[in-house]
């Protein structure tokens, strides 16, 4: 999986322009990016939050953020000044109680161990009203059916807001009331 992160093949199935829509991500917002890996979306979404927003790109592997601070280093990307890398899990974010307007998981929830217990530590970071967005490949090993993640996000208090994608991927929605 690892070659497949950052590959064309990804952004031509999962491509940025949708997640971003399907995400509900607009200027102005504070966003994290958790399981970001080596940045496929991060900097997309770094564009289309605007200088007014903020992009956290959490990670529980070192490697991955190192990734992602040599693409903010490139010169293509000198213009994006409002992502901040870290280093943490999902289940202590380094965020005080609602303090972000969106969450956003790409392919990452079936990766962690404890689900509801990152869910509800998402629950805890996220604004009233904010929103989780999950997206998930079908060719992901992992892949969990909608309804599945729909369940396991109810179970941690959050509200199905919408459902949207294609054959190969999807994006489902919820919202903290």
């Amino acid at each position: 999986m690892g070659s497949f992160l950052d590959s064309r093949l990804r952004k031509t199935v999962q491509p940025p322009d949708g997640i971003i829509k399907g995400s509900g991500i607009r200027e102005g917002m504070t966003v994290m990016d958790l399981g970001c890996g080596p940045g496929t979306y991060t900097i997309d979404v770094a564009r289309s939050v605007g200088k007014d927003g903020k992009v956290y790109a959490i990670d529980i592997q070192k490697k991955m953020i190192e990734k992602l601070e040599k693409k903010l280093e490139r010169k293509e990307n000198n213009d994006i000044v409002n992502v901040v890398p870290k280093v943490a899990g999902a289940y202590d974010l380094p965020f005080p109680d609602d303090s972000l307007d969106l969450v956003y998981m790409i392919s990452v929830l079936e990766e962690i161990p404890d689900k509801d217990r990152a869910l509800r530590e998402v629950h805890r970071v996220l604004k009233k009203n904010g929103i989780l967005s999950i997206s998930e490949f079908l060719l992901d090993p992992d892949y969990p059916l909608k309804r599945t993640v729909r369940r396991r996000c109810e179970r941690a208090g959050f509200f199905f807001e919408k459902s949207e994608g294609r054959f190969f991927n999807y994006t489902v929605r919820f919202q903290k009331r």
